[in-house]
């Protein structure tokens, strides 16, 4: 039986804040080897990367959901009892309500729904100076969502619930004053949903159907009852918050833009090459670092000894970044997409394996919609300029995101 290469560090955690993105990779490359070993949060974890380990970890004979992610991000990023830490027919059962939003009709109602708020907004920033796309963006999307799930939003409340959603993204991986505002964030959120759901179900509030307000307030599980409030609103918020999420990866887009200008004029002709544009930048850009499973039950793979409740952790950047799947795989080239469906275990950078029944990010189709909608915008109904600024995206920063928040300044419309 071959030995997993073992990290160095007797405990690795401040080392993971510190390296972020790359901690998984920069050990691999150290040891010349797709597994390692190390100790996360006091526990030992096996770290993962690669196409052969990403089909690996989504399989559900192997590997569980429960206990893997850390109470920590449980308690700001997804929440406890949600769709993301369920196994077996939970989470098959809770999976298919899920998906049951996602049909191609709601998806591209959705990005609609966003692309009027684009253009909405687009006569506000004509002569009003800078304007920090990431900013503009979560509210755009926190509108945009918020009214395609039947969540009533007053005008006043945007900014403050923009400013939660970005609080339990932002907070994951964080300590102190972010990490408390994120569980702060998550209170008030759930809060606000579960009042909701409540009032749907007492007939108070309508919710129009195939809504996901009306859907999960009226969803019952495997054992025919009702979810309870809190986890209601849990997966409200799963509906929500990666939603919003997608602003990340719609300003790396325009720095993309702005990096690669001969990609404006192409994307503005061809609807196939902005598919690819978008597959490049979800690829080349961080979004996750990373997905957490423990072992079902011990196995071995490829010679290596899996413990059972082992937890592992698969490197989604990583991946995506991985030589052997991405010929130079740092440079950014967009047609390596033509010609054919993403491979489910090499591009993840929101889960791999299967849509319906796995852990593969349910909301998937709508990011890459929404991305779409927004390279058009940026492309087509308006001219800007992108004025000096800090656009560094450090890898050691989780989640990541330009400091700036990508600064654009002479907004004129051209449609």
């Amino acid at each position: 039986m071959a030995t997993i290469p073992a990290d160095r560090s007797p405990e690795s955690t401040l080392a993971l804040l510190r390296d972020g993105y790359r901690f998984i990779g920069a050990r691999c490359d150290r040891y010349d080897s797709d597994i390692f070993q190390t100790r996360l949060l006091l526990r030992r974890t096996i770290c993962l990367r690669g196409r052969p380990a990403a089909e690996l970890f989504y399989d559900p004979e192997r590997f569980q959901r429960a206990g893997a992610t850390p109470l920590r991000v449980q308690r700001t990023l997804i929440g406890r009892g949600g769709v993301q830490g369920l196994d077996g027919a939970a989470h098959r059962d809770r999976k298919t309500m899920l998906m049951a939003l996602m049909t191609p009709t709601a998806v591209r109602h959705l990005a609609q729904l966003f692309d009027d708020e684009w253009r909405a907004r687009v006569p506000a920033w004509e002569g009003a100076g800078p304007v920090v796309l990431y900013r503009e963006l979560g509210r755009m999307l926190t509108r945009a969502v918020c009214a395609w799930a039947g969540v009533p939003l007053a005008e006043g409340q945007v900014v403050r619930r923009t400013d939660d959603l970005h609080a339990m993204i932002g907070s994951g991986a964080a300590i102190g004053p972010t990490h408390w505002r994120g569980l702060l964030a998550r209170r008030r959120g759930e809060r606000w949903l579960a009042d909701l759901v409540d009032r749907v179900r007492a007939g108070a509030l309508p919710a129009p159907a195939g809504t996901a307000l009306r859907v999960i307030a009226e969803h019952h599980d495997t054992h025919g009852r009702p979810l309870p409030r809190r986890i209601a609103a849990v997966e409200l918020l799963n509906v929500l918050r990666p939603t919003v999420a997608v602003d990340r990866f719609i300003v790396f887009a325009a720095l993309a833009l702005h990096d690669h200008p001969a990609w404006r004029q192409r994307v503005r002709d061809d609807d196939e090459a902005t598919g690819w544009f978008v597959q490049e930048v979800r690829r080349s850009y961080p979004f996750f670092p990373v997905a957490a499973a423990r072992v079902r039950r011990s196995f071995d793979w490829q010679g290596y000894h899996f413990p059972h409740r082992r937890r592992v952790l698969l490197d989604l950047y990583g991946t995506n970044h991985h030589p052997a799947l991405w010929p130079e795989p740092e440079l950014f080239r967009p047609e390596r997409h033509a010609g054919g469906r993403p491979d489910p275990f090499g591009l993840i950078p929101q889960g791999g394996g299967e849509h319906t029944t796995g852990h593969r990010c349910a909301g998937e189709w709508i990011t890459i919609e929404l991305m779409k909608r927004a390279v058009t915008n940026l492309t087509s109904c308006m001219r800007y300029d992108v004025p000096p600024q800090n656009l560094a995206v450090s890898l050691r920063r989780l989640p990541t995101l330009p400091p700036s928040g990508f600064v654009i300044t002479n907004v004129r419309r051209t449609a």
